[in-house]
């Protein structure tokens, strides 16, 4: 029974007269135990439309909450054609489905129209992978584990986290601040179109490879910068009817208290701060 997946809950009723008329749908919620709570444990979040908030707690189980975002039921009726004289009853379900197997809870919801916002609160000590798309923002706070983060189109911020992390963004800024890191752990934070503005601790020990092509670099680290090993790299594809290729990396790579695992600051348009702890 350990492997069978459980389904814990599945929630996409519709809510037709469950509020009165002009009010706003109210929020499906949900708590999920994990099936081990001794074990630090996972959450997985996968959002085509909303945001995803996420805040780590005291208690044992993830507590999720989905609030379909601006929708009103209206006393207005319709005009003209077969709708004349009647009024617009909206279908307003999230969809919110919750899985948990073997110490993993998976959320996603059903809404593909209209945005859902998620709000979780989980242990503090718990893993995240969470992907958003579009209309909204990914927001972590009080979390320690391994954090993946990804959203294309809008920020990513990640407030007293601590443990490893990799955040991304396609169109949005990324924002880190990180009370403790495992260490010997690479890292990765990056956009295309945004700044990158990272907090770590003042004894961090790191290699940071630092790359902006419209934009300017800024720390209060004492970061030693690596002059050697800029050669370029070669791509010889000629046997194969391709092309050889001589490229310089466009970044600088430097060193933290010394150096230590590999982090990474990327973005196209925007700037890098990195900023020391208190």
């Amino acid at each position: 029974m350990n492997n069978l997946k459980q389904t814990i809950a599945s929630i996409s009723a519709f809510l037709i007269g469950a509020v009165a008329f002009g009010q706003d749908v109210p929020a499906d919620r949900v708590s999920v135990p994990f099936r081990d709570p001794s074990r630090p444990g996972m959450v997985k979040v996968n959002l085509m439309n909303g945001g995803i908030s996420v805040n780590g707690y005291d208690g044992k189980e993830v507590v999720v909450e989905a609030r379909l975002r601006g929708v009103k039921t209206s006393n207005k009726k319709a005009s003209g054609g077969k709708t004349e004289g009647l009024k617009r009853i909206e279908i307003a379900t999230t969809g919110l489905t919750v899985e948990e197997e073997d110490n993993v809870v998976s959320v996603s919801t059903g809404s593909m129209d209209r945005p859902v916002d998620l709000s979780l609160q989980v242990p503090a000590a718990t893993s995240l992978k969470l992907g958003c798309i579009n209309d909204g923002s990914v927001v972590v706070e009080k979390v320690e584990g391994e954090i993946e983060a990804n959203n294309l189109n809008g920020p990513v911020t990640l407030t007293h986290v601590s443990g490893v992390v990799v955040a991304h963004s396609l169109n949005g800024e990324v924002t880190t601040q990180m009370d403790r890191v495992t260490a010997e752990k690479p890292m990765s934070f990056s956009t295309l179109n945004g700044d990158i503005d990272v907090t770590l601790p003042p004894d961090i020990k790191a290699k940071v490879k630092l790359e902006t092509q419209n934009g300017a670099i800024y720390s209060d680290f004492e970061i030693s910068l690596d002059r050697t090993g800029r050669g370029p790299t070669v791509e010889d594809g000629r046997k194969d009817g391709g092309k050889y290729r001589i490229m310089f990396d466009k970044g600088v790579v430097g060193a933290i208290n010394g150096g230590g695992p590999e982090f990474q600051f990327k973005t196209v348009n925007g700037n890098i701060h990195i900023r020391k702890g208190k």
